[in-house]
């Protein structure tokens, strides 16, 4: 969008409403800092356009500005998908900022993003999931390594966790039950279920971890004994995907959806499965009933004798 950074007036409002936001929303570190490179972008451009900086300069925004600002980023090579997230963010900080000085941000707020085709999830086969985890000891060079990425697939797949909360687990989720506290996305809280073979696979890599599991210390250990990474759960993965001739898209991610679209398509509740995965938003998880339709129509057009 721009290089340049933000005017001072600008830049202190832009920290304190990341300060705020930080402490309502719990946000992570990635996502305040999109977010503040979001805002900063925009907020350099206006006051390079307006000639102005300030509450003021704010204030005033026309939806003529919202246009040049668009036009602008666009033109600086943003992505629809892209544009649209900065709008959101940009359209969050006026709106504060208005609350806080009291001026109309309707000109902002009114501004629509792009249309952009949205990506659907891209999960992989049940049978290719099933081979994924039944062969990804093949890639360990210990036993208790090979036990400890057994483990983390086969939650990933069997209770729809994201690696980030994966691999966040502490030792004070043991002893393993029916189900598992996660703390997700800006500190959200839901349960999941543990499957039998998710729990048998995290208690065989419990007996052969070579490191003291306390409460406070990591559930999924490195091989020099700090918190496993995710990027060596994603080189399992991606040695299992040229090992099974899988496409690029299955990736760690891919096995959380594929256990919402599995689950869909087994007759699963939307809104059950919206809890399961820790989705704020319903249309986050309606993603699915598309790639589930997709897949039906796919198969249709396979085995119809007409298509």
């Amino acid at each position: 969008m721009t290089g340049s950074a933000p005017a001072p007036a600008h830049a202190a409002a832009l920290a304190d409403w990341l300060e705020t936001l930080t402490g309502v929303r719990n946000l992570a570190a990635n996502t305040r800092e999109a977010y503040g490179r979001d805002v900063a972008g925009f907020l350099a451009f206006i006051a390079a356009h307006r000639g102005e900086a300030g509450m003021a300069a704010i204030a005033k925004l026309s939806v003529a500005d919202m246009r040049a600002w668009m036009a602008h980023a666009r033109a600086g090579g943003l992505s629809s998908r892209s544009l649209s997230r900065a709008l959101s963010a940009v359209k969050a900080f006026v709106g504060w900022c208005a609350d806080r000085e009291g001026f109309d941000a309707t000109p902002v707020l009114s501004a629509r993003a792009p249309r952009f085709q949205k990506k659907l999830p891209r999960p992989i086969a049940e049978s290719d999931a099933r081979a994924v985890i039944d062969g990804i000891e093949v890639e360990a060079a210990e036993p208790w390594i090979a036990a400890r990425d057994t483990a983390v697939i086969t939650l990933l797949y069997g209770s729809g966790l994201r690696i980030s909360e994966a691999l966040g687990l502490n030792g004070d989720a043991l002893p393993l039950g029916e189900t598992l506290r996660i703390r997700g996305k800006g500190g959200k809280e839901r349960l999941v279920p543990l499957l039998p073979a998710a729990r048998a696979a995290v208690e065989g890599y419990l007996r052969l971890c070579p490191f003291e599991i306390a409460p406070a210390t990591p559930l999924f250990f490195g091989q020099r004994g700090g918190r496993l990474s995710p990027r060596i759960v994603q080189k399992r993965i991606e040695a299992m995907r040229h090992r099974l001739g899988l496409p690029a898209s299955a990736t760690p991610h891919a096995l959380r959806h594929s256990f919402a679209t599995h689950l869909l398509a087994a007759g699963g509740d939307l809104r059950a499965i919206q809890e399961l995965l820790g989705h704020a938003s319903l249309s986050t998880t309606q993603a699915y009933t598309a790639v589930d339709s997709a897949h039906l129509m796919d198969v249709y057009a396979r085995a119809h004798p007409r298509a």
